[in-house]
């Protein structure tokens, strides 16, 4: 727990951008051009790129990022898939 404490409060020193393009291209090893299909309730499929969701997670307020760079060190340091909380913002996006 120690361990996940002092990358978080390394964290804190990253801007929420910075955080998540480096997760993205070196530890998911996953390209920012990225696509992900989610369906939406009012517009069926909606295509939106890993750009976008790392834009929209940006421009939430401070609490929320943190929450966010909080969730995905936990997924990262038990090594899940990142994807998968994407895919959740990208739910989000699409209602």
């Amino acid at each position: 727990m120690l361990y996940i404490y002092s990358i978080i409060k390394q964290l804190k020193k990253m801007t929420t951008r910075n955080y998540l393009t480096n997760l993205i291209e070196e530890k998911a090893n996953i390209s920012m051009d990225t696509v992900i299909e989610v369906e939406g309730k009012e517009w069926g499929l909606n295509i939106i790129p890993l750009e976008t969701i790392v834009e929209t997670i940006c421009n939430m307020d401070t609490a929320t990022q943190k929450k966010c760079v909080s969730n995905l060190t936990m997924i990262d340091f038990k090594n899940g898939d990142v994807m998968h909380f994407f895919t959740y913002i990208a739910k989000f996006i699409a209602k």
